[in-house]
């Protein structure tokens, strides 16, 4: 299960998120199943509360000189309770402006929550073709 926010680059309506996801359950041979929270509420994530006031206050003071600055501060943080951070620099140039096709959409393994249909649903693997 994944948790995201309404927004941004893993929003409920992108759907290179979706496109990617699709691969992801593929190579796994996963069911993904997938929660948005409503748009305005990313407050409301747990991951949010828990870790990101930790980083916030392990910056203070530090200037944010380089993204190895800002790695090496986010993966030197830790809790009294035993929280611990991982962190490493992504260094991959990643294609902008990605146009995912209707044909590709269509070819999602994909199944709406009756709930909640736009902000929840599962993406599983797509059958193997001989």
């Amino acid at each position: 299960m994944i948790t995201a926010d309404g927004g941004g680059s893993n929003g409920s309506r992108v759907r290179l998120w979706k496109i990617e996801l699709q691969k992801l359950a593929d190579e796994t041979g996963l069911t993904i199943g997938v929660c948005h929270y409503p748009p305005g509420t990313s407050k409301w994530n747990k991951v949010e509360h828990r870790l990101f006031c930790h980083i916030t206050q392990n910056w203070r003071g530090q200037p944010l000189t380089s993204r190895t600055a800002i790695v090496e501060l986010i993966a030197a943080t830790t809790t009294k309770t035993g929280l611990t951070v991982r962190c490493e620099l992504d260094e991959k140039t990643y294609a902008k402006g990605v146009k995912v096709s209707d044909a590709e959409m269509a070819a999602l393994n994909i199944t709406a929550d009756p709930f909640h249909p736009e902000w929840m649903y599962a993406i599983a693997p797509r059958p193997i073709s001989i």
